[in-house]
């Protein structure tokens, strides 16, 4: 089985801190691989594990993304692509794709690629519909159990208010939930391990593309971020017995319209 992996280097959400006006400061923020990616990649090394194979990280991102690649090489990647982004992230989904598609095509062959369902600074969800669309190959989304068989991948999809079984053949791109699994934290001889790992750094010119083309293909430009503010009701019940405590509470919850009739 030969699997790719799609990876963000994502902003810290964690790590944002927010100026009096309510506007998130992004300056300076740390950047990790998204949370959800890590899910993705130990999907990836739970198949590796019964099916083997290989398991090929692919990231769209600034130079210090060699970090975070290192991470996932240390979870069971055999070897991880970059491919440098000059505009810093300022590049939309659409962009972002064409980089993928266009690195996932030089690298050649592939049975599986596996993706988190969004990152966790951006949260659009996009990217892996995305790519599945300019392959040409059938998408599974939102796939909280995986099971690979043959040339066949079944997924069990979260729909939220149900759960979805749907199988397709390879070449497949499935995306993840964090509920698929919990990833594995790498050991210190795997950390070691990684640094002799292969990693391709490629530019843009190196695919074919340029600044100037994926520039015309991000149509989305962000001209604007601001926090919002959540305010308290401070509403206080005591001093009362506990049953009518309850009820009033109750009672004050549906009329906020945060409890159901």
């Amino acid at each position: 089985m030969e699997i790719i992996v799609c990876a963000k280097y994502a902003l810290d959400v964690a790590e944002i801190k927010i100026d009096p006006s309510g506007k998130p400061l992004l300056d300076g923020v740390p950047r990790r691989v998204s949370d959800i990616d890590k899910n993705a990649m130990e999907a990836a090394v739970n198949i590796k594990e019964k099916q083997g194979g290989t398991i090929k990280v692919v990231c769209f991102g600034p130079a210090s993304a060699k970090e975070g690649l290192k991470e996932l090489l240390a979870m069971g990647a055999d070897e991880a692509y970059l491919v440098e982004d000059p505009s810093g992230g300022m590049l939309d989904t659409a962009a972002t794709v064409e980089a993928l598609a266009a690195a996932i095509q030089k690298i050649g062959s592939f049975d599986l690629i596996l993706c988190g369902e969004a990152t966790t600074d951006g949260y659009t969800g996009q990217v892996g519909p995305r790519l599945a669309g300019k392959l040409g190959i059938p998408q599974i989304t939102y796939a909280r159990n995986l099971n690979v068989e043959g040339n066949s991948v079944t997924a069990e999809r979260d729909l939220e208010d149900a759960y979805e079984t749907v199988k397709a053949p390879t070449p497949v791109l499935v995306s993840v939930t964090r509920e698929i699994n919990v990833p594995r934290i790498p050991s210190l001889m795997a950390i070691l391990k990684a640094s002799k790992k292969p990693m391709t750094i490629w530019k843009l010119e190196d695919l074919g593309l340029s600044k100037e083309k994926l520039e015309q293909v991000s149509t989305l430009q962000t001209v604007d971020l601001q926090g919002f503010a959540v305010e308290r009701k401070r509403v206080v019940i005591k001093d009362k017995p506990v049953e009518e405590a309850v009820q009033e509470l109750v009672s004050y919850l549906m009329k906020e319209k945060a409890l159901g009739v």
